[in-house]
């Protein structure tokens, strides 16, 4: 594998990554030859996993999803907050990493 620095890339920047690989390889060929795939997909895992807190943290606010609920209903709480996560990583995703 020609960029071995994927590997200490977070899990937003390696799907798009993968992503990338599979549908514009063309795209990653310049940026490699250019030198800023490394920063470009840094920067990228970066603002999606500011975006992921953000929009888990919005979420659960609008929800009403507090810490005194995760202190008396645990099991409710973990379940409510895993189904935000999930909807969030929808988004993040479609807008940031498949596109």
């Amino acid at each position: 594998m020609k960029d071995e620095f994927v590997k200490n890339i977070g899990v937003w920047g390696q799907r798009h990554y993968d992503y990338l690989k599979k549908y514009s390889p063309t795209v990653i060929n310049v940026m490699r030859m250019n030198g800023t795939l490394e920063q470009y997909l840094r920067d990228l895992d970066r603002d999606a996993q500011d975006m992921f807190d953000l929009l888990v943290r919005q979420y659960a606010e609008i929800e009403g999803i507090t810490e005194q609920q995760k202190a008396e209903n645990q099991m409710d709480w973990v379940c409510r907050m895993n189904s935000i996560k999930s909807r969030v990583t929808n988004v993040v995703n479609s807008e940031l990493i498949f596109c």
